[in-house]
C-alpha cells in the first residue's frame, strides 16, 4: 500500500492513463426476441346499487315566487324520502335562470333543483320513484355494482387476463421452440355502468303514482393485460 501510493505520488499521469485504458465491463445486453401482446378477460358484477336523480322545475315571473315553489317540492320530496330508512337521499344542483323574449328583454324566469337518491334496495325505490313523480321528474337512473361489488369481480376479471395472457405467450414459445420470461406487464380494469336517463315531466295524476319498474341487470367488468415476453436463447 505504501508502495502504490508513493508510486501514485511520483508518476500521477502515468497512473491516470493506465486507468483510463482499463476496459470496463459493459452492460449485458437482451439478445432474445421481444414480442408484444395483450390479452383480455371480464365477469359481471351484479348491479345491486342504484342512483337516481328527480327535479323540480317551475316558471315564473320573479325569482322569490320560484324559489317559494320549487324549494317547498324538494321539501316535500325528502320528507316523503325520509319514510324510507334504507334510501340515502340528498339535496342536487340548484339552477334559476332567466327566459329572454324577442329583443333580449327578460320575459320570465325558470327554477330548477335537483334530488339525489341512493340505495342497494331496488324494491324501495321504485316505490319512492312511484310516489315522487306525482309532482316531481325523473332525470335519471343508473344501476351499478356497489364499491365491494365492482372490485370482487376486476379481482377476478384480473386473475383471468393474466391466465389469458400467459396461455398466449407460452402458445407463442411453444411453437417457436424456445423458453420465455415475461419483461413487464400493463393490467387496465374497465366497465361502463348502465345509465338510463328518464326526463319524466313532473305533475301526473295521483292515480299514477305506481311504483316504477327497475330491471337491475349486470355490468360487465373487463380486465386488459398487455405487455413484453423475451423469447431466451
Amino acid at each position: 500500500m505504501t508502495y502504490l501510493r508513493s508510486l501514485c505520488l511520483r508518476h500521477p499521469l502515468s497512473i491516470l492513463a493506465l486507468l483510463l485504458a482499463t476496459p470496463v465491463p459493459a452492460a449485458p445486453v437482451d439478445t432474445g426476441t421481444t414480442i408484444d401482446l395483450a390479452a383480455e378477460a371480464s365477469r359481471p358484477a351484479a348491479n345491486d346499487l342504484a342512483r337516481a336523480t328527480v327535479f323540480a322545475e317551475a316558471s315564473g315571473t320573479t325569482p322569490g315566487d320560484l324559489a317559494t315553489r320549487v324549494n317547498g317540492l324538494i321539501a316535500a320530496g325528502l320528507k316523503t324520502a325520509r319514510g324510507y330508512s334504507n334510501i340515502k337521499a340528498q339535496s342536487g344542483a340548484t339552477h334559476t335562470y332567466p327566459v329572454y323574449a324577442k329583443g333580449s328583454t327578460i320575459e320570465g324566469w325558470r327554477m330548477r333543483s335537483d334530488l339525489t337518491l341512493e340505495t342497494g334496495d331496488t324494491a324501495a325505490l321504485s316505490d319512492l320513484l312511484g310516489k315522487l313523480q306525482t309532482s316531481m321528474g325523473i332525470a335519471n337512473l343508473m344501476m351499478l355494482p356497489a364499491p365491494e361489488t365492482r372490485k370482487k369481480a376486476e379481482s377476478e376479471a384480473m386473475i383471468d387476463a393474466i391466465a389469458a395472457f400467459k396461455s398466449r405467450a407460452k402458445v407463442i414459445a411453444d411453437t417457436l421452440g424456445k423458453p420465455y420470461r415475461i419483461k413487464h406487464l400493463v393490467i387496465n380494469n374497465g366497465g361502463q355502468a348502465p345509465l338510463t336517463t328518464m326526463m319524466r315531466s313532473a305533475g301526473l295524476a295521483a292515480a299514477q303514482a305506481t311504483p316504477m319498474p327497475i330491471e337491475a341487470g349486470d355490468t360487465q367488468i373487463s380486465a386488459t393485460v398487455a405487455g413484453q415476453i423475451e423469447l431466451l436463447e
